[in-house]
């Protein structure tokens, strides 16, 4: 059968390259065409167009690139309509990828979105549209199931793929790391995750980096996204001692880590499933933050909060993202033995509410039986 995926960001890409990978085991002749990245055309799927050109974030670099916006989406359309798939799956991504439901579902093609957009936050309208033009929802947080129940969508729950992604992770030799990376073998390390996109890293990363001479004692590695080149986050970091980067080693960095300063996002739950003490970090532009804030309708922004609905980690949002803010943070997370027990006790039953392992697998399992049924 044919599939085409669309994945519009750094997240997307992983997650999709792993349903690649099962859609290829249980479906060998499968013809998988995409718009992602490397990780997706790794493991077998044709990518067309890379996730980096569509990148838009914050409602006001939305409006900034609308014509490069509706030149992909027309496109998208014409490569739709010429592969002619027997499932178009969509990952995340809800503001193009809505926009090719609908289309798509009046063309008569199938249509499964796998990784809900977060429309339990904000824009919940947007379940009415998804009820109308998805034949089948396939979610990854168990809250998830239970709000598109509330609406009769067809959903089921596969569990997170990233247990699937740090149930791979091989135990780090560090002597080795930090000879790679030019480590002090005699400090501690802690991470700093600044996110996957240009305006996020230097709004993030800066105000990071303020931190750094707060903690001479430590050394600060940053965790690069291979969407960005290494040369931008050198640009932002500048001479600044005691600060190194690395490069598709995030996970590694984190085993390794003592702590860790994340920008919300995917990357919190990693590091929570890597049982790393985290302070999650979030500063937009100020118009879009002030539009979020209006439309919101959730108590955290933080994955990990989300799922176990109340706080386990501290966020420090927009004003309050201040370098003594999450100095004060990290200080109590390294000191207090107490805390991080605690802390570690409910990354354990986070691990437990987000299900077993093989979200991959059952996603691939539940397109491919329904194309075929259908």
């Amino acid at each position: 059968m044919k599939y085409y995926i669309i994945a519009g960001e750094a997240s997307g890409d992983l997650h999709g390259s792993n349903l690649v990978a099962s859609i290829r085991q249980k479906d060998p002749g499968a013809k998988i065409r995409a718009w992602g990245g490397d990780k997706m055309r790794r493991n077998g799927a044709n990518v067309v167009k890379n996730y980096h050109d569509l990148a838009f974030m914050g409602f006001v670099e939305v409006v900034m690139n609308l014509k490069t916006i509706v030149k992909n989406i027309k496109y998208c359309k014409k490569d739709i309509t010429e592969f002619n798939p027997d499932a178009l799956i969509l990952i995340d991504y809800p503001g193009f990828n809505l926009k090719i439901a609908k289309w798509a579902k009046k063309k008569g093609f199938k249509v499964f979105y796998y990784i809900s957009p977060q429309i339990w936050a904000w824009k919940r309208g947007r379940v009415y549209t998804i009820k109308k033009v998805v034949d089948k929802m396939l979610c990854i947080l168990p809250f998830e199931k239970k709000f598109y129940d509330n609406y009769d969508v067809d959903c089921q729950f596969v569990g997170h793929p990233l247990l699937d992604e740090i149930a791979k992770v091989e135990p780090v030799d560090k002597q080795k790391f930090y000879k790679a990376n030019r480590l002090n073998p005699k400090k501690e390390i802690i991470a700093l995750l600044p996110g996957s996109r240009k305006q996020e890293v230097s709004r993030m990363l800066t105000v990071m980096l303020d931190v750094v001479k707060m903690f001479p004692s430590y050394q600060f590695v940053v965790a690069c996204a291979p969407s960005l080149p290494v040369s931008y986050y050198k640009k932002i970091i500048g001479e600044k001692a005691n600060v190194r980067l690395v490069l598709n080693r995030t996970y590694q960095l984190l085993q390794l880590s003592s702590a860790a300063v994340v920008t919300s996002g995917t990357a919190t739950l990693e590091t929570a499933l890597l049982d790393v003490p985290e302070v999650v970090c979030y500063k937009a532009n100020k118009i879009s933050y002030l539009i979020a804030r209006q439309v919101a309708k959730v108590k955290y922004i933080c994955l990990v909060n989300l799922i176990m609905d109340r706080l386990v980690v501290k966020e420090l949002i927009q004003n309050d993202m201040t370098a003594n803010n999450i100095r004060d943070e990290l200080q109590s997370l390294l000191n207090s033995s107490k805390r991080q027990k605690k802390l570690l006790e409910e990354y354990e039953e986070l691990k437990y509410v987000l299900g077993n392992i093989g979200a991959s697998d059952r996603a691939a399992e539940t397109i491919i039986s329904y194309v075929k049924k259908s």
